[in-house]
């Protein structure tokens, strides 16, 4: 069995100090896509011993985004960022980072994405669109690609109205718009990329992976879906289940992100 874990870690420095370490101790994950690093890489590599391998690609403004790759095993091949060959634009917010492993012969590529969550009508959902696009683009190469592939993150979007708790008042707010819905829409049909944790849990609410730090959102369970592992077709019929690690309560959370484990049968 192998396991792969996706957290949004609210800044790396927080989340160890808040108790992360004891979860990576306890869930023995092979694979962790983390966003919203919010370090360089001497911070990042800190925090993990010699027995893990790193990849990260810092956020473009400090203190922000970032996303990165922790595995057990090596990693066979890197590719940061995405988009054109000619190059990252500078004004681009969402982070893509991939590597190949090698999981007893079978070769699998992981990805760590963090989509920004943009605000409705005004040029930051522009750039979050333009993001998207090129998002859409390199799911198609992967899937093409044919094998096993994983893509794990923050997408800041509420796929349906069981991904939200209170869909009802969002329908106007960037996560929950239509245009960023059809995203999601196309990826999982066209596309044929599987979401795993709506695979498992089946037509829920729910299992939320977000919910914010202020008010009664965590204990009442007022939350979003927005952090996902979506797999290829041939990977997706060898994962066994997926499981959200919510904590047992407010105070013992070590992000306002909850990871999303999915183990797999390679």
């Amino acid at each position: 069995m192998f396991s792969i874990a996706t957290v949004n870690v609210n800044g790396i420095r927080a989340a160890f100090r808040r108790g992360m370490d004891a979860w990576i101790t306890e869930q023995q994950p092979d694979v962790i896509l983390l966003q919203e690093v919010r370090a360089n890489d001497d911070i990042l590599n800190g925090f993990f011993d010699s027995d893990w391998h790193l990849v990260h690609e810092e956020g473009a403004a400090k203190g922000r985004a970032g996303v990165a790759i922790a595995s057990r095993l090596p990693l066979q091949g890197v590719r940061i960022g995405i988009g054109p060959e000619t190059g990252r634009a500078e004004d681009q917010i969402g982070r893509w980072v991939e590597a190949d492993l090698d999981v007893a012969g079978t070769p699998l590529t992981v990805v760590s994405t963090y989509i920004h969550s943009g605000t409705a009508g005004t040029p930051s959902m522009d750039l979050k669109y333009a993001f998207l696009d090129q998002v859409t683009t390199r799911l198609g190469e992967l899937r093409d690609q044919g094998g096993c592939a994983v893509v794990g993150g923050d997408v800041n979007i509420a796929h349906r109205e069981l991904d939200i708790k209170n869909w009802k008042g969002n329908r106007k707010n960037s996560g929950f718009l239509p245009e960023e819905r059809a995203y999601l829409d196309r990826w999982l049909g066209e596309l044929g990329w599987v979401d795993l944790a709506r695979h498992f849990a089946g037509e829920v609410d729910g299992p939320y992976t977000w919910w914010s730090w202020r008010g009664k959102a965590f204990d009442n369970d007022s939350g979003w879906r927005i952090d996902y592992q979506l797999a290829t077709a041939e990977l997706a019929e060898r994962a066994k289940d997926a499981v959200v690690d919510r904590a047992p309560a407010y105070d013992q959370r070590f992000s306002d992100h909850a990871p999303l484990r999915v183990t797999y049968d390679l």
